[in-house]
């Protein structure tokens, strides 16, 4: 269908105008994380180019209380890091046996995954707590992983039965004359032609656990046990007033290693992510 001029520039204004207000808010922590602390604070004029620009907020998020920010940094990409590897083992072989075999439940346990992701994270709070503090595991990063890939697993089996389906069964077959087992199979044929669909699933669970606030505040204690969104909101804020400055260092220091991932492995996800949902 041929646009005319009039659809064009009114198409290109409004992408123009989403493009704003999705960079305005980055464009703007950015700015603050260089301004002086009383400049954070003037209210008469909005300001993205600093007046004065400061490396002073980035200087005592990394040097405050001996260095603990890094050691919240550490601890989120630990944990991140396993959960991204279980959630994707445990994810890649329910999916491949959602995509390929026939059994009794198939149908009914394909609907409880996704049930299951319609429960909001406060639902499953009190439960995972008890959980975890009967199996003597509660206020440990191995608790806190559990939760996560437990929680995430539902999005990566259907993210990956999606791409699964995309992969022809045929070459199953063929893998199995040449005399693979079922594992084989899965390991040596699936698995390599799948890898797009497998580092989509790989970079949102751990985007999911980078990001997460409420489990890591409700299972974890101990300032030394933090993680970063815990960590930046105890530190850079209380009940009387917020840090911008320092909170606005934070997020940037925070954001720039998951943004560098995704810029480098952008073709490749982005690539994974639309195979994937050709069938479902």
């Amino acid at each position: 269908m041929k646009l005319s001029l009039f659809d064009k520039i009114v198409t290109h204004l409004l992408l123009l105008l989403a493009v704003c207000a999705a960079v305005f808010p980055i464009l703007w922590i950015v700015s603050t994380s260089f301004k002086e602390r009383n400049d954070v604070y003037q209210t008469t004029r909005i300001e993205l180019i600093p007046p004065k620009p400061s490396l002073d907020a980035y200087r005592e998020v990394l040097t405050m209380n001996n260095g603990i920010f890094m050691r919240w940094f550490a601890n989120s990409v630990m944990v991140a890091g396993v959960t991204a590897l279980i959630g994707v083992l445990l994810a890649a072989g329910a999916a491949y046996a959602f995509s390929r075999f026939k059994f009794r439940g198939k149908r009914p346990m394909i609907f409880f995954f996704l049930l299951t992701q319609m429960f909001p994270g406060a639902v499953l709070l009190v439960p995972l707590y008890f959980l975890l503090a009967r199996a003597g595991i509660l206020g440990t990063f191995t608790g806190l992983i559990l939760a996560y890939s437990t929680v995430g697993l539902p999005f990566g089996v259907w993210m990956l039965k999606g791409y699964f389906d995309t992969i022809p069964q045929t070459l199953d077959e063929a893998g199995i004359v040449d005399g693979l087992s079922l594992f084989g199979v899965f390991w040596r044929i699936v698995v390599p032609l799948s890898l797009p669909g497998i580092a989509v699933t790989a970079f949102f669970t751990f985007l999911t656990a980078w990001n997460e606030y409420m489990f890591a505040l409700a299972f974890m204690t101990g300032e030394q046990n933090y993680l970063l969104p815990v960590g930046m909101a105890a530190a850079f804020g209380d009940q009387y007033q917020t840090f911008w400055s320092l909170m606005a260092a934070a997020s940037v220091l925070t954001t720039l290693p998951v943004l560098i991932v995704f810029v480098l492995a952008q073709k490749f996800l982005v690539g994974g992510l639309t195979q994937g949902g050709v069938k479902g």
